[in-house]
């Protein structure tokens, strides 16, 4: 009877759901401290801030937990974000394409990009982290030369800025504005659940971060699999591409580089391994407010950018490391 109990224990403590629960309790302790330290942090007006941050690093996010399940890495996901918000823009402002079909464009543009990287990363054999910097800066480039090396606005159609600012929740339940962007994430993050945990593409995408050759002598095809991973990813790049785009009025086609190191932050926070064959949507979500909480608090602060970075790279390296210790407990 000890011996299950112990088992059991030590099975809790070395589990996806005990990562979660700590992720949760750093996130909770960040808001509370930030709150004790500022009187203007939990003021409705910076609340809504953090979440419309949030709702496009966790989208970012989302489409990367795909990818380092499976034992990869996408750096292109913040300019391939970009490279969909000008597509975007093309097709609404330049073209004059109903809402719908340009955003319809911009998801098509995220998810080709995807596409393009999971052929390189399946069918070429090129590493995933050369593929994507590859990728990273062809969207960037193409980005510039494509908008003109000039934002493109939205001014002749209001409608789309309410995608991201505009607030459903806020009609239905007076008071209760909660911007459409962050309903988006969590709709999404339900998706991007129900794919992970439901559905035949879920269940190769774990199979090939635990162990990629006995996946492929099972029978899967893990090439086309792999790229369908990518390709998913880009899809949610592009979405988070439509969200900034809806935010900001326009498509910044400078905009894009770092985001990537925030949503890769945010999976890993999430208790998502580096190794792949393991992961959560709901602790890529924890995590995607953590780094949004602790960049708002620290900005309200006034420390400087410089130490932002300082602590998000500390927090990221302390859960690399609990990672690799509870694997070697393991």
């Amino acid at each position: 009877m000890d011996k299950i109990k112990n088992f059991s224990l030590r099975n809790f403590f070395t589990s996806d759901a005990l990562r979660k629960l700590m992720s949760f309790a750093a996130l909770i302790m960040i808001f509370i401290v930030f709150s004790i330290a500022s009187e203007n942090f939990f003021k409705f007006s910076n609340i809504i801030g953090i979440l419309l941050a949030t709702a496009v690093n966790g989208i970012l996010a989302l489409g990367v937990t795909f990818v380092i399940i499976t034992g990869g890495i996408d750096l292109s996901v913040g300019t391939m974000m970009t490279f969909s918000a000008v597509m975007t823009a093309v097709f609404i402002t330049n073209w004059g394409l109903s809402i719908p079909v340009g955003i319809l464009g911009g998801l098509l543009a995220g998810s080709f990009a995807g596409f393009v990287n999971g052929l390189m990363v399946s069918k070429m054999k090129i590493p995933p982290f050369i593929a994507t910097l590859g990728m990273l800066y062809a969207t960037k480039g193409l980005s510039l030369i494509i908008s003109g090396v000039a934002p493109i606005y939205f001014n002749d159609t209001p409608a789309f800025r309410q995608i991201a600012t505009g607030s459903i929740v806020g009609q239905i339940i007076p008071g209760f504005d909660i911007p459409n962007a962050v309903m988006i994430l969590l709709f999404m993050a339900v998706i991007a659940h129900i794919l992970l945990t439901k559905t035949l593409f879920g269940r190769y995408t774990f199979a090939i971060g635990s162990n990629e050759e006995a996946a492929r002598l099972s029978g899967v095809n893990v090439a086309a699999w792999k790229t369908a991973v990518y390709a998913v990813c880009g899809l949610f790049s592009g979405m988070a591409g439509v969200i900034i785009a809806a935010r900001l009025n326009s498509a910044q086609p400078a905009l894009g580089a770092g985001y990537e190191l925030d949503a890769i932050a945010a999976v890993v926070i999430g208790g998502t391994s580096l190794s792949g064959g393991e992961g959560s949507i709901l602790g890529t979500v924890i995590g995607a407010f953590v780094i949004s909480v602790l960049t708002n608090g620290l900005r309200i602060m006034s420390v400087p950018q410089e130490w932002q970075m300082v602590v998000t790279g500390a927090i990221v390296i302390l859960a690399v490391f609990a990672d690799v210790m509870r694997r070697q407990r393991n």
